[in-house]
């Protein structure tokens, strides 16, 4: 062992410890992605569930609002999440809300939300689905939008909270417009109060128009965080082996080097 005694000089130990800290780096990125996988295996678990069970009542998934017009009830809870829901109330056709940018199968088109008003004159905003934009126009072009039944309507769906941001809303040609789901910001454009949470429909009573194209629920690449995963320990495991192999490498010159001198100093007695 007496070979590796230069790993003991600055310039190994100062070698040795960057090598160290940046194995660590890798297991605590590695460590990192892996809950991240779990993270969202749960949800993909949970979305599953969801698609399972029986519907309950609304209020059983998510609290309603209390306050007033254009306040938003709380968000569901994590476990409460892609819940499948149903909720009885009327369409308010005057605040169809379209939600831009939207791809389906490679095609940009739009969402299209429309609040239910409960009896008790709150409001559950409910995705009816995906439509593409209007005829011979680009992505933006507006859509004549399917209408919805009048009267008492009952929806089954999974309640999913809002998306972030808080772009702006406008109308435009008797539609509100945005890019985002953000239940706040749409809440302050509706004269009631909104629940914190949006139905993603799966079926309607009387039965929706076929126009409109079911949005896919939006399961998460959880298998790619595991790569991540092997991919962070591997690269850790190669930072302490490529250590190994250069000291290796070291100790074999240093130790060649000394036969040569051990072989010279021998040679000399005799050629003398």
């Amino acid at each position: 062992m007496g070979v590796y005694r230069f790993l003991l000089m600055p310039r190994w130990l100062g070698a040795l410890a960057l090598t160290l800290v940046a194995a660590a780096v890798m297991v605590l990125l590695g460590d990192w992605q892996l809950a991240r996988y779990h993270d969202r295996t749960a949800i993909n678990e949970q979305i599953d569930a969801g698609q399972r069970m029986d519907p309950v009542p609304l209020p059983e998934a998510v609290a309603a609002p209390t306050g007033g017009a254009g306040t938003v009830g709380p968000t569901p809870t994590a476990e409460r999440t892609w819940t499948k829901v149903t909720a009885a109330g009327q369409y308010d056709t005057a605040n169809v809300i379209l939600v831009r940018g939207r791809s389906l199968e490679r095609t940009v088109g739009f969402e299209v939300l429309t609040p239910l008003v409960l009896t008790d004159g709150t409001a559950l905003l409910v995705n009816r689905g995906w439509i593409p934009p209007a005829p011979g126009g680009d992505a933006t072009a507006q859509p004549t939008v399917p209408a919805a039944p009048t009267g008492t309507v009952t929806v089954t769906g999974r309640i999913r909270p809002g998306e972030g941001g808080s772009l702006p809303v406008t109308r435009r040609d008797g539609n509100l417009e945005t890019r985002r789901v953000s239940l706040p910001r749409l809440a302050s454009e509706l004269p009631y109060p909104v629940y914190g949470g949006y139905v993603l429909l799966d079926t309607q009573s009387p039965t929706a128009d076929p126009t409109f194209e079911a949005v896919p629920v939006g399961y998460t690449n959880n298998w790619q965080n595991y790569g991540y995963v092997v991919q962070w320990w591997i690269f850790a495991g190669m930072t302490l082996i490529g250590f190994g192999y250069f000291a290796r490498r070291e100790a074999r010159q240093r130790a060649g080097l000394v036969r040569e001198r051990a072989a010279d100093r021998a040679a000399e007695p005799a050629s003398a």
